[in-house]
């Protein structure tokens, strides 16, 4: 069957034509010093018609190691579709990721600003451009986050309970770990649902840093979901999934029961026992030490690498049931 033609893309009233390449910018505003802050957002058309696949990061500043992925993307050219459209915005927090922090200036998260408003706060004004100019327009989105201050994600996808259209989406994609939570009020994910446009929000490593395995599990996921819908070029080998993602449906944190000095014992992703000793905290005199045990058998996928801890931070993120 002969490919049909794409038709015409208007965003930010210009008109994209099927087999165009172009850079547009999503500019809201300015510096105090009058300086223009703008957004690059990557367009790579097909000929051909087809799905439309946004990619986006970096609604947290300091969450690179999502940008880091879009940037792969983008640099390897993996977002040039056989068919269809790819757009990519590697950084929608500009003012968080020009000074290494996660929200806006003026202290608001972007992703508890949505969907927005039009004559709102900044974050909520950019929230509402993004979902009333950009969104719109695509017929899936993937979003990249990494893990919080010190706190490590193992690589994984994060979709409700009982959709199964994402957990196909979320299979194929073939992250370490698929985890189950509900989608937050006032989140890029939640405004995404309400409105229709299947998301798959991926996490891994944490917040200013860069690491190459949560890069690698992150870009060659993308790559499979480009290829299911058949839209990635045939030039891209996709890797066979060495075996299927654990299903996270219940998980808790554990937390620090005192202060002071903290030290891992195992590494994230791990599958430990009951009783297992995950990692040990003590003062910085050798004095006294509390050990940190596994209450049950279960899969940690996200650890704690900060030196000193205060009683109530959370230290692993455990998975409360296995298979």
């Amino acid at each position: 069957m002969a490919k049909k033609k794409g038709k015409p893309l208007l965003l930010f009233k210009e008109e994209i034509l099927p087999g165009e390449s172009r850079e547009l910018n999503f500019s809201f505003v300015k510096l105090h010093t009058n300086t223009p802050i703008d957004v690059p957002i990557i367009i790579e058309r097909s000929l051909h018609e087809g799905p439309t696949v946004l990619f986006t990061a970096g609604i947290h500043g300091d969450e690179v190691n999502g940008v880091e992925i879009v940037r792969q993307l983008v640099s390897k050219g993996i977002n040039k579709p056989k068919i269809g459209t790819t757009i990519c915005i590697p950084i929608i927090n500009i003012f968080g990721f020009l000074q290494k922090l996660r929200d806006f200036p003026d202290g608001r998260d972007l992703n508890r600003s949505f969907p927005g408003s039009k004559k709102g706060a900044l974050a909520a004004q950019v929230a509402y451009k993004l979902m009333n100019e950009i969104v719109p327009l695509a017929d899936y989105c993937l979003d990249f986050h990494t893990g919080g201050s010190s706190r490590f994600n193992a690589p994984h996808i994060r979709i409700e309970k009982g959709d199964d259209a994402l957990t196909e989406l979320a299979t194929i994609f073939n992250a370490p770990f698929i985890l189950h939570s509900k989608n937050l009020k006032k989140s890029f994910r939640n405004a995404c649902r309400k409105r229709g446009t299947p998301m798959l929000l991926f996490e891994g490593g944490k917040s200013n840093s860069i690491d190459s395995v949560v890069s690698n599990t992150g870009v060659n996921g993308s790559k499979r979901i480009l290829n299911h819908l058949g839209m990635l070029q045939s030039k891209f080998k996709v890797s066979v999934p060495s075996k299927p993602s654990v299903i996270i449906a219940n998980s808790k944190w554990i937390r620090a029961h005192a202060s002071g000095m903290f030290k891992a014992n195992v590494k994230v992703g791990a599958l430990v026992n009951r009783g297992e000793i995950l990692g040990h905290i003590t003062d910085p005199y050798g004095k006294v030490h509390y050990w940190i045990k596994a209450n049950n058998k279960g899969y940690v996928f996200n650890v704690n690498e900060a030196p000193i801890v205060y009683q109530g931070d959370a230290l692993f993120h455990m998975s409360t049931q296995v298979g």
